[in-house]
């Protein structure tokens, strides 16, 4: 039943203060009649004994606090979905932004979704191939795991999540594989390139795009990774498909959340955000996994940008905690026009082990990576010795690594944006990168996989 109120007491910024309310319910949908007749969609954010504070998702310019009706709709915000939905390209809410008709709903799904429980929760195990070789083959990730890219300023990270998009699949075959791309505070510039690529390849055809722009309210950026995992939850967990949530850029969301916040006057946290940002954050990362019982997974794959590079910043500092893993841009690589600009050495996957081996990718995957891993570091450190010492000073060993160092960046991680690597030949450039080395520098991989992959072409 609506309820109607003309007894708004406040505005502050996104926020209107309504008092002398009863029934009202925490996260209820909210529609404010402006006197001139327009109507604004909000939400409420806090209640207390008479009071409630709701936040709106459009300007609150023009509201006058005798005539501004506010009517509580019942409800929380919910997102209708349907297979429907995959194609097409929605902003931050769930509304249509491509000119098609609107999504005729099999359901209406709250949008904070509903908590996993831990006992029916599947272990990941299963390995997404993503085409890229510096993550297929170093730092793979895993069918219901959460890992995130940790990007800066100036990277190529919105090309990087593109293509990944463009390219993933599940290597098992069991299964329809989906995109679920969810876009917050980007630039119009940034929603045309994400939209002309996915469609540049027809990828589009297996996405549902979320977009909100930098001038949308940072309201509905703190909707719209819900909105795109509610999605995202249907598809994997009604319809059965593998899905892959990217949602770029994970740093603009926690700036409209420290916005917000202070909107509200509540005691900042570090660098002014709130003090919930790890549970809020936490209840974002949470919403993957796969289901017993159910053929679906969701695995997310969160883009954020570093302020100043740092990672001790509070947003990848709490995101590293919660999620498995991290992907990091190198900004050195960046500028040798090396792309993707990806730093294997501080990247990690902590399920790795868990999807790769003889039945999920190959039977040298482990052992290969864990060489070409020990391989490159010891190069990097020759590549720091020659720049003390000068080249020529290094032993023979030492310049044999240096090359290889070299070689690693701009043959294994170095591809084209369009470029799409199998895990087969991924491993197989591994290899002929170790042929570079003796072979009894060959440590960490087995002697049969060496003869096996190798042959007579190392020394």
């Amino acid at each position: 039943m609506n309820r109607d109120y003309l007894t708004i007491r406040d505005v502050v910024g996104p926020l209107v203060y309504v008092e002398r309310i009863t029934d009202v319910k925490y996260g209820e949908l909210v529609d404010l009649q402006f006197p001139d007749g327009r109507v604004s969609r909000g939400q409420v954010l806090d209640i207390s004994e008479e009071v409630a504070v709701v936040q709106s998702f459009e300007s609150t310019q023009g509201i006058d606090t005798n005539q501004t009706k506010v009517r509580f709709i019942g409800h929380g915000l919910e997102l209708g979905v349907s297979g429907d939905m995959l194609g097409r390209v929605f902003d931050g809410l769930g509304k249509p932004k491509d000119g098609g008709p609107r999504i005729l709903p099999k359901k209406r799904l709250d949008v904070n979704g509903s908590p996993i429980n831990p006992g029916e929760r599947v272990y990941p195990d299963d390995f997404i191939e993503t085409g890229i070789s510096a993550i297929d083959g170093m730092n793979p990730l895993v069918r219901g795991q959460k890992l995130p890219i940790f990007s800066g300023a100036g990277l190529p990270h919105a090309k990087l999540s593109a293509q990944i998009a463009r390219q993933g699949r599940v290597l098992s075959g069991e299964g329809e594989f989906a995109v679920v791309f969810g876009a917050f505070g980007i630039t119009f510039e940034e929603a045309d390139f994400f939209i002309k690529e996915f469609r540049r390849t027809a990828a589009i055809k297996r996405s549902v795009l979320f977009i909100n722009l930098a001038d949308d309210p940072p309201v509905e950026r703190l909707a719209t990774p819900r909105v795109a995992l509610t999605a995202a939850e249907y598809l994997a967990f009604e319809l059965g498909m593998h899905v892959l949530v990217i949602m770029t850029d994970m740093t603009y969301y926690c700036e409209a959340l420290r916005e917000v916040s202070s909107a509200r006057r509540e005691v900042p946290g570090r660098r002014g955000y709130p003090g919930y940002l790890y549970t809020d954050l936490a209840s974002i990362y949470e919403r993957a996994g796969r289901i017993k019982g159910r053929p679906g997974s969701i695995t997310q794959l969160p883009v954020l940008t570093m302020t100043d590079d740092d990672k001790t910043h509070p947003i990848p500092d709490l995101t590293g905690y919660i999620t498995e893993g991290q992907i990091i841009l190198s900004r050195d690589l960046h500028r040798r026009d090396i792309y993707p600009p990806i730093d294997v050495m501080p990247s990690l996957s902590r399920l790795k082990e868990k999807g790769i081996g003889a039945e999920k990718t190959r039977e040298d995957h482990s052992g290969l990576s864990n060489q070409l891993f020990s391989a490159y570091a010891r190069g990097k450190e020759a590549r720091e010795l020659a720049v003390i010492l000068g080249e020529q000073a290094l032993s023979e060993t030492d310049q044999i690594y240096l090359r290889f160092a070299t070689d690693y960046e701009e043959r294994f991680v170095n591809q084209g944006e369009d470029e799409r690597r199998t895990i087969g030949e991924t491993l197989d450039l591994g290899w002929s990168l170790l042929a570079e080395l003796p072979r009894e520098e060959l440590k960490r991989v087995k002697p049969e996989h060496i003869d096996k992959f190798l042959g007579n072409r190392v020394a």
